[in-house]
């Protein structure tokens, strides 16, 4: 049965996504060491509990995820949930890797571009401010904005939430997978008509209805699907073992 070691994994994930360029919440990379030899990867959106869980249960020797187990302001005590999801990969030997700006900005199996692609945007493009993480794009065929919303329900399969006039005709998009409402004052900044993105906060509804442009929350788990499992597809390109997507639902 072939295997790849851990070290070999690190060494390509990390040129895959050179970690060091990004000044993260976390580190990125490995963050828990397990097997030296890994026959099967689990992928998913966040090492929370009963993704790991699941991931031992297919037998997995590595998970990579977007949302790891370590970031820089929490609290440094190994306890409570930390504890938990740590002593599961300690006991069962699971490397765990982990990678978040670097997934949400890779150019082509990044959170952005992925999610981007299957919602048919065109001329899609990162915007040129430096260390920016919003992206831009168009859509064809566009009714107006509930047109829109109405696309991204269907493909990413859950409610998106519009804030503004449905009416609205559209041309420019901007978005950022995740929890990107703090940049929606970036996206109207370079002039887009409506920003998609996971997270809405209680002053974006005023901003979006005091500028008349929209705001569409598509949720943060929901909209950081698609890079993890492009992930997923490149790895079973590169190495002969098995790789696995694991769904852990998420109304957020």
């Amino acid at each position: 049965m072939k295997y790849i070691t851990s070290k070999i994994l690190l060494e390509w994930l990390n040129c895959v996504f050179n970690p060091e360029k990004y000044d993260d919440f976390c580190p990125n990379g490995l963050q828990v060491e397990g097997k030296e030899r890994i026959y099967s990867i689990a992928l998913g959106v966040t090492a929370c509990e009963l993704f790991l869980q699941k991931a031992i249960k297919a037998k997995a020797d590595a998970v990579i995820v977007h949302h790891g187990l370590l970031w820089k302001n929490d609290n440094l005590a190994i306890s409570g949930i930390k504890r938990k999801r740590i002593a599961l990969c300690l006991e069962n030997k699971l490397n765990v890797f982990a990678y978040h700006l670097p997934l949400d900005d890779h150019p082509e199996i990044g959170n952005n571009i992925t999610l981007g692609t299957l919602l048919g945007f065109y001329d899609i493009r990162k915007n040129s401010s430096n260390g920016s993480m919003l992206w831009l794009g168009k859509s064809k065929n566009l009714r107006d904005m509930d047109h829109l919303n109405t696309i991204i329900s269907t493909k990413i399969n859950r409610a998106s939430l519009l804030i503004g006039n449905p009416k609205k005709n559209i041309e420019n998009i901007a978005w950022c997978s995740g929890g990107g409402q703090k940049m929606f004052s970036e996206a109207i900044d370079v002039g887009a008509d409506v920003y998609v993105t996971g997270e809405i906060s209680e002053p974006v509804v005023h901003i979006a209805r005091e500028t008349d442009i929209g705001f569409i929350c598509a949720g943060h788990h929901a909209t950081e699907r698609y890079g993890i499992q492009a992930l997923g597809d490149l790895l079973r390109k590169t190495f002969d073992i098995k790789v696995e997507y694991i769904e852990v639902d998420n109304p957020i």
